[in-house]
């Protein structure tokens, strides 16, 4: 008798933030080769070779460990994601059809210059998590390899005619991933997992060339990170454990990754661990319009600056990298309604009084914000001390009494530390009210008279505060 497959779990959701990882810092603006920001490559989820990986700071493994709690008969699924550093070198052809090797090529339309290119490299694996347990603590071991290997590609002219080309290496990269799975004692059903991603490669650096990162980089695995998934049963939270399950998160070892929850629609049947720490349930903002290699900026900024890069730039932007001459082709193709979605989007509102959030239909943000604005209660609150009053109580200043409403010309004292403050000496101020503070000490809040945002000022009852003794007293014109 046959059985039908068991099903696996469903990478599809944790791919497409994966994926952002995998790429995160591949090239960065202004996507030029020649540029300072692109010249040091490959920051996130390293693995060297073992020889170059010596007293560098980079290291040739990783290591994952989290909860899972796996029903009766449950694989673990695994699958190792990275990139290969793909070297480009760019030859011109000669009149007498020899080449030779040069720094750079120009095109109408790109100028291609030598340039590391990242292959995407996945290697899967499944195991019985029943196997693993049985194993008491020791490590299952999949080695696996990366061949080397070699491309050419013909450089053609507008005419079709031959004038170049490039030659990609690959470099072998050989690696393993350990795994190993204990059941941990108590009244839950739980065991701790363990996957341990090394770069087991022979590569050394040679006489004279310690440390030379260019060279380790082809036989490395760039920004490697693993996506683990239990066809039945879920994985316990990292970030935010259950209660009962805090003390064993406490005890696993994450070094140089950090796993969080991926599953689709909240589920946790799924882990993506990576270099970058990320929150449980990431996902990428519906508002992104395509990959921009660098999640640290604003995607509208980002595609702005890519659509105003000079036409030179821009082809040596299209002549460093097939992603890099995507990136110049989107923001230059956004049609109006990606830059308006892009210029930002408000999930839900919520008062600053208690009350659940105020969901907020598309289209309507602008009206839902200046309902929120108009003030509905007092910036202070009356029932805290009714023997005083910011907008009623006054105090003299050289004999003069000084209230909400009075005119004064602020002379910040010495002693004070602000240096802003001391910008203000001799500006006109209208005072909006009179505080008291626990210590027994009065404060002045005002608005200036020049100041655009005044209005906006008191309605959040956001203002400047100065002492009695900082301000002089304006007769009312």
């Amino acid at each position: 008798m046959t059985t039908a497959a068991v099903a696996g779990p469903c990478f599809d959701t944790a791919r497409e933030v994966a994926d952002a990882v995998l790429y995160e810092g591949y090239v960065l603006y202004p996507y030029r080769a020649s540029s300072a920001k692109n010249r040091m490559r490959w920051q996130f989820g390293v693995l060297v070779p073992p020889a170059y990986g010596l007293d560098v700071g980079e290291h040739a493994w990783h290591r994952t460990e989290c909860l899972a709690e796996p029903r009766a008969g449950a694989d673990l699924v695994v699958e190792v994601r990275f990139l290969q550093a793909q070297r480009r070198t760019v030859q011109q052809v000669e009149p007498d059809r020899s080449t030779r090797t040069v720094d750079r090529l120009e095109l109408p339309d790109r100028v291609l210059v030598p340039w590391d290119e990242g292959v995407e490299a996945t290697v899967d694996f499944r195991v019985p998590v029943a196997d693993l347990c049985a194993a008491g603590g020791q490590p299952v071991t999949f080695p696996f390899r990366r061949p080397a290997a070699e491309e050419v590609e013909d450089v053609r002219d507008a005419s079709g005619r031959v004038v170049g080309r490039l030659v990609r290496r690959r470099e072998r990269i050989d690696a393993v991933l350990r795994l190993s799975a204990v059941e941990l004692p108590g009244p839950y059903q739980v065991v701790r997992l363990r996957a341990v991603l090394e770069n087991t490669g022979e590569w050394s650096p040679g006489v004279g060339r310690a440390g030379d990162r260019e060279a380790a980089l082809p036989h490395a695995l760039v920004s490697a990170h693993l996506l683990l998934g239990l066809t039945a049963g879920s994985f316990v939270s990292m970030t935010d454990p259950p209660e009962w399950a805090a003390k064993a998160v406490a005890e696993c070892r994450n070094e140089r990754t950090w796993p969080v929850l991926a599953g689709t629609d909240g589920r946790a049947d799924v882990v993506l661990s990576s270099p970058i720490i990320l929150e449980d349930h990431p996902r990428i903002a519906p508002e992104s319009c395509g990959t921009l290699y660098d999640a640290t900026e604003i995607d509208e900024i980002l595609a702005l600056r890519t659509a105003a890069l000079t036409d030179q730039e821009k082809r040596e932007a299209r002549g460093t990298d097939d992603r890099a001459a995507a990136v110049v082709d989107l923001a230059d193709s956004l049609p109006p309604e990606i830059w308006e979605r892009l210029h930002g989007a408000v999930r839900s509102l919520r008062e600053v009084t208690d009350g659940p959030p105020v969901l907020v239909t598309p289209g309507e943000e602008d009206s839902a914000l200046e309902d929120l604005m108009t003030p509905q209660l007092p910036w202070w609150d009356p029932a805290a001390d009714r023997s005083v009053d910011p907008g009623t109580d006054h105090v003299l200043v050289d004999g003069t009494p000084v209230r909400a409403g009075s005119r004064v010309r602020l002379r910040p004292g010495k002693r004070r530390s602000d240096a802003q403050d001391l910008f203000l000496s001799d500006a006109p101020a209208l005072v909006e009210a009179v505080l008291h503070d626990v210590d027994g000490l009065v404060h002045l809040a005002v608005t200036l008279d020049d100041d655009p945002g005044a209005d906006l000022r008191r309605q959040q009852g956001r203002f400047l505060y100065f002492q009695p003794d900082e301000v002089v007293p304006v007769e009312a014109p």
